[in-house]
């Protein structure tokens, strides 16, 4: 295909290519799935794809390459969302119109734009009972009767605006999760009985079969290895930091990415049923079901419309006098609230962003601020996703830790695993020099030997160097299990066929993980607990380190989300924070989901709040804002209630003109958004103040 850069910036591009709308549409989704690509939009007018990323050569040559030949299988990017803008758009005119026409025209015009609203009313007075959409119809109808007909169009018009960015949040977010969703190939490699490999359709697995997965190929069932050796990346699944040796005899689970050999698998599970199959169909369930949590200012207005119906209901009764029952109509319990609260919570929105805390909605500064748990993903969450060496033990007299370390080191620098990358990295930290080796073998899935010196090294696990080169480790027994009850990685090395050293390693644990943990149960969090996939002492040994109160060790993903719905049956307010494509499911099960900044990109989509800063004490942070929010918006509320209600007695007694109502009534409305501000204002002073020091 005919690609060519039109313009391009350090981190972004702008490609032209000579195809046709559904190839460039192909592309885009291609392109967007790529490591280190950020956002993607297509121009099908200038058949261009727009891409921002972060500006690394490896990934713009990637980009390159994918636009210009996406895989057969990618779908088309998903279509924007198709809200429909109609009835802001003509509320927005007759707002203009009112204000121009003659005063019988406006009047018909007003009465032609709030009539869905006054509908919309009566209906739900009649099938709901008192929601603020009857005060909404009120609101309207009431000024429109008294011949004010600007208030009346204005009113409409915000209250279009609102539903319009609501549905309109809601369908991009939505459509920006279904388009994630685990997709299956078109075809697969299948070994026959006579060795011979034939392209299938996906959609033809039946279970049994034996399906073929090469380097840097996603595994598409989940089954039993029958053949082969080869290194699997199954972070985006299980969680686990490293990637595992699978051979024969091991199990497969779908969505893991072969990163070095490959495999024969015997299909045991296919489609829907696989793994990754059942997180989809988790988040495509969930997608269904409504929210959990009403918007909050609805929540509330509507517990207080009773409150202003009845009393002019009462008045009308007892004193016949229209002027009084249009005097307590003015007095809108809901008005403040539903003013208010917005404005409190896109303060704490605002002070979160600045915190480093992507906020999606109300709903989840009210969710956040109540949580009593909070519940970690392991890897990429409270660590760094990546190694740290912690303990070197030579177990030659006559070789020293430092050059154990160094020879590893050595021969380490020729492969990409971590455990190997981590050694090396270490090696350099402590500047030693490179030893000088001859070249290098990769036993795959098991480990790396080479001579160094006229001396055969080898590492790797300790079943390759004890059951395959027959180096006994059993002496050491005591000293390994104790790295093992820390939870530690451990690499063992071989010197023509005796034990050389052992190289322990653990999870680099986030440096503020402690710290944010504190803090976490200073703000009220009674109970912290960490999911992984990793082995029990492994997990139990991390979880001590931090405090924690409760691990869940050696669990799937679909794990997760069950035990997030078993803490919430148990009466929890769970806040869980993860980052990988197999936490979705648990992001949308908790009452409020935050993803790392890291995460990947179903995890920020299903997430209500994503870290933009790759820290840990963003939480903290947004805990404490969402707090001070609810309690700004409780205090505002009995500011409200108390003054409205003195509002009202007098407008009932007849001590107040509709006129005087009006005033009083929206005087208290301003008084609370003035607060709410002030309030914002202040704490990002403090803020600001506090990251001086």
């Amino acid at each position: 295909m005919n690609i060519r850069v039109a313009h391009e910036v350090a981190t972004r591009l702008r490609l032209r290519l000579d195809a046709d709308p559904d190839f460039l549409s192909r592309s885009a989704t291609a392109v967007r799935d790529l490591r280190g690509v950020k956002a993607v939009r297509i121009n099908p007018g200038c058949r261009s794809i727009i891409v921002t990323y972060d500006g690394s050569p490896e990934a713009r040559e990637q980009i390159l390459s994918t636009a210009a030949a996406p895989p057969s299988n990618v779908p088309p990017l998903a279509e924007p969302p198709t809200t429909n803008s109609s009835p802001l758009i003509l509320s927005g005119a007759a707002l203009v119109a009112a204000k121009l026409l003659p005063k019988p025209a406006a009047g018909v015009v007003t009465w032609l734009n709030i009539a869905p609203t006054l509908v919309k009313g009566a209906v739900a007075g009649v099938q709901h009972g008192l929601k603020v959409e009857v005060l909404d119809a009120l609101s309207m109808g009431l000024p429109s009767l008294r011949g004010d007909y600007t208030t009346a169009n204005f009113t409409r018009f915000l209250v279009e605006l609102a539903d319009y960015i609501e549905s309109t949040t809601a369908e991009r977010s939505d459509e920006l999760l279904r388009s994630l969703l685990h997709r299956t190939p078109d075809d697969v490699w299948v070994q026959l009985e006579t060795g011979e490999q034939v392209q299938v359709p996906f959609k033809s697995l039946k279970g049994g079969e034996h399906v073929v997965v090469g380097v840097g190929e996603t595994i598409p069932i989940d089954g039993t290895v029958i053949s082969g050796d080869a290194y699997v990346d199954q972070s985006a699944v299980t969680g686990e930091s490293l990637p595992m040796p699978r051979s024969a005899g091991s199990p497969a689970l779908a969505g893991g990415i072969i990163t070095d050999g490959s495999l024969v698998i015997r299909a045991e599970r296919v489609g829907e049923s696989t793994t990754t199959g059942r997180i989809t169909r988790y988040i495509q369930d969930a997608l269904e079901r409504p929210a959990e949590i009403e918007a909050i200012s609805d929540q509330i207005a509507d517990k207080r419309v009773g409150i202003t119906l009845a009393s002019a209901a009462g008045v009308f009764a007892l004193t016949r006098s229209v002027q009084r029952m249009e005097s307590v109509f003015m007095v809108d319990y809901s008005c403040t609230v539903k003013l208010g609260t917005p404005i409190a919570l896109k303060t704490a929105m605002y002070q979160g962003a600045r915190k480093g805390c992507l906020v999606k909605s109300g709903q989840a500064i009210e969710g956040l601020a109540a949580v009593d748990t909070v519940v970690f993903d392991k890897t990429g969450t409270l660590t760094e996703n990546t190694l740290q060496v912690t303990d070197i033990c030579s177990l030659a007299d006559d070789v020293t830790e430092e050059h154990a370390l160094a020879v590893v080191a050595s021969l380490g620098e020729h492969t990409t695993h971590p455990i190997a990358r981590a050694v090396v990295a270490f090696a350099r930290e402590r500047h030693l020099a490179h030893i000088p080796h001859e070249e290098v073998n990769f036993i795959v899935g098991h480990g790396v030997e080479g001579v160094v010196q006229g001396e055969m090294i080898r590492f790797g696990s300790r079943r390759f160097l004890e059951e395959d080169e027959h180096v006994s480790f059993k002496e050491e027994n005591a000293l390994i299990a104790k790295f093992q009850a820390e939870g530690k990685s451990l690499l063992y090395v071989a010197r023509d066929n005796k034990p050389l050293a052992v190289i322990a390693l653990r999870d680099q644990l986030r440096a503020d993980a402690e710290a944010t943990l504190a803090r976490l149960r200073e703000l009220g969090v009674k109970q912290l607990v960490m999911i992984t996939g990793d082995e029990k002492a492994k997990a139990l040994a991390f979880g001590k380190t931090l405090g924690i109160d409760k691990v869940f060790y050696e669990k799937k993903p679909e794990d997760k989300a069950n035990i997030i719905t078993e803490l919430k049956n148990a009466g929890a307010k769970v806040a869980f924070v993860g980052d990988g494509v197999n936490d979705g499911p648990a992001l949308m099960a908790a009452h409020v989901g935050v993803a790392m900044p890291k995460a990947a990109d179903i995890a920020r989509a299903t997430a209500d709040i994503v870290l933009t800063e790759d820290r840990l004490g963003s939480l903290s942070s947004i805990l404490e804002i969402s707090q001070e929010a609810m309690r700004l918006i409780n205090s505002n509320f009995k500011i409200a209630v108390g003054a409205n209600s003195a509002i009202l007695a007098s407008a009932a007694a007849g001590l107040l003109s509709p006129i005087a109502t009006s005033v009083l009534h929206n005087g208290t409305t301003i008084a609370v958004l003035i607060r709410s501000l002030l309030a914002g204002r202040e704490h990002a002073e403090r803020a600001h103040i506090a990251s001086k020091q």
